[in-house]
């Protein structure tokens, strides 16, 4: 036995022999692999699921869909456009005459990104990143395109009292991720760094807004002001700042309010509207009512008793102007 003819410091070496055995009797040794052995899970390609499948991007800045791939071993990776099934890219080559789409992949990666420049909402989609095993495997990821809109709070025309504040709030419409910077113009002039006094620019890129506040705008403070955030389209405001009152529709920009403009003494409405008003404070005034129950009838019966003079009218008009 090996155990009495080997020396104990040579017993690993005897087992030597014994280990080959083993791996010959399961078809491992001699370049038989078992027919199950590539059939497993972990031995073909498969899909990392950590990555993304839904991504957002506004108009002019690169959208990027991050496909995992284990296991790839000899295989191709493809991004195929879904709704023409046009190839997009095989490996880091690209394979259609818009060079917007590119593949990017580090040597020794499992990820494969699908890289595009400048995206437009004619891009929104599906695609497809798919591996050329047989039969072929592949994983879909939705791409949104948004446009990015910049929104001022309030009206698109303001009329400030001089001597007030200017409070200006910006939002960033529609943004997937927070505008690296907000800025204010006054025309084609910068206010985020103006040197003028009495200016502050507050800007929250977690919640993507921006103040532009003015303390005791002068005259000279009107103009066009416009918000910009980046990687969205602008937002414009007129300020009318001005000295003394001013009508109550400027002020909030609403044609309704001039619904409330008093009546000319001398307009067919007023002349109207006073007659009316007399004619039913004489009836009010002077229209007397009773009532009784009818037992037999389970009714009221009114009586009004109208008295109509001149008299009347002069009373009338008197409890229209008291009550007035």
């Amino acid at each position: 036995m090996w155990t009495t003819d080997c020396p104990g410091a040579l017993k690993a070496i005897c087992l030597v022999p014994l280990w080959l055995l083993l791996f010959l009797d399961c078809g491992m040794v001699g370049g038989e692999v078992p027919p199950h052995y590539w059939e497993t899970p972990y031995s073909q390609p498969y899909f990392d699921n950590s990555s993304r499948r839904e991504v957002t991007a506004t108009v002019g800045q690169a959208a990027l869909l991050h496909c995992r791939v284990r296991n790839l071993g000899d295989r191709a990776v493809s991004w195929i456009r879904k709704r023409d099934l046009h190839i997009l890219t095989v490996g880091i080559l690209t394979y259609t005459n818009d060079q917007r789409f590119q593949s990017l992949h580090s040597e020794g990666s499992d990820e494969w990104t699908l890289r595009i420049s400048s995206p437009q909402p004619r891009d929104s989609g599906t695609y497809e990143c798919q591996v050329s095993t047989e039969p072929k495997i592949s994983q879909g990821f939705r791409l949104n395109v948004v446009v990015s809109r910049a929104k001022i709070l309030g009206n698109a025309e303001l009329f400030i009292k001089s001597g007030s504040d200017i409070n200006l709030t910006c939002l960033a419409m529609q943004s997937p991720v927070p505008p690296s910077f907000i800025y204010w113009y006054k025309g084609k002039r910068v206010m985020n760094y103006s040197q003028r006094g009495g200016i502050n620019v507050i800007t929250e890129r977690s919640t993507r807004t921006s103040k532009l506040l003015i303390a005791k705008a002068t005259p000279a403070d009107s103009g066009n002001y416009t918000c910009s955030p980046s990687s969205s389209d602008s937002a414009s405001v007129v300020v009318h700042v001005i000295n003394g009152e001013h009508p109550a529709a400027m002020q909030h920009g609403n044609s309704s309010a001039s619904c409330l403009r008093p009546l000319s003494p001398t307009s067919v409405p007023f002349v109207l509207a006073t007659w009316m008003s007399m004619t039913v404070a004489a009836v009010a005034w002077n229209c007397n009512f009773n009532g009784n129950w009818n037992y037999w009838s389970p009714e009221w019966r009114w009586h009004w008793d109208l008295n109509w003079n001149w008299s009347n009218l002069a009373a009338g008009l008197v409890g229209l102007w008291s009550w007035s």
